[in-house]
């Protein structure tokens, strides 16, 4: 399946192809029967109208799902750009070499993110996650260590601010 997506104009082609030839071998077969009755075109004209009424219904609930999807889509990948911004801010609350650590981290990470969301490449994707998940676990301790160290309501803002940005990413990425 995955592979079909990769070539939309190749499924378009033979998605027209398969409507032209659908409709030749009616015609065909239409030209070998005899004329219809008035009672039969009449039940062809309701039939005809069901079946119009049910491809309208599919269309709006597949353009209504589309957008439904693309529109939480969006809200995650803001609630994570957000989750990062703000634990860059709040990096601040963590002394100040484990602050400046942080910091870099989290621009390395974002710049995986933002690799994520612009590349198609299977094998890419699989290096970027491999880098990521790296990342995270940099991330995590870059946090951890100074939180162990120093307990104060401040550092814990940060570390509840880092498990923000790593939850968000799952968010993400599951949707």
């Amino acid at each position: 399946m995955n592979q079909i997506v990769r070539y939309p104009l190749l499924v378009l082609a033979m998605g027209l192809l398969t409507l032209w030839l659908s409709a030749r071998i009616g015609t065909f077969f239409r030209k070998r029967r005899q004329d219809p009755q008035e009672t039969e075109r009449e039940d062809f004209g309701f039939i005809v109208a069901g079946t119009m009424t049910l491809l309208a219904l599919i269309i709006g609930f597949s353009f209504s799902m589309a957008s439904s999807r693309y529109d939480q889509r969006k809200n995650l990948e803001e609630s994570e750009a957000n989750a990062i911004g703000t634990e860059y801010i709040r990096a601040d609350f963590l002394p100040a070499a484990d602050a400046s650590r942080v910091r870099t981290l989290l621009r390395s990470y974002l710049d995986q993110r933002v690799l994520f969301y612009e590349t198609r490449d299977d094998r890419k994707l699989r290096q970027i996650d491999s880098t990521t998940a790296q990342l995270e676990t940099d991330l995590w301790s870059a946090v951890q260590v100074p939180a162990a160290a120093q307990p104060t309501p401040l550092v814990t803002t940060a570390v509840t601010g880092m498990n923000d940005v790593l939850s968000s990413k799952g968010y993400t990425q599951a949707a």
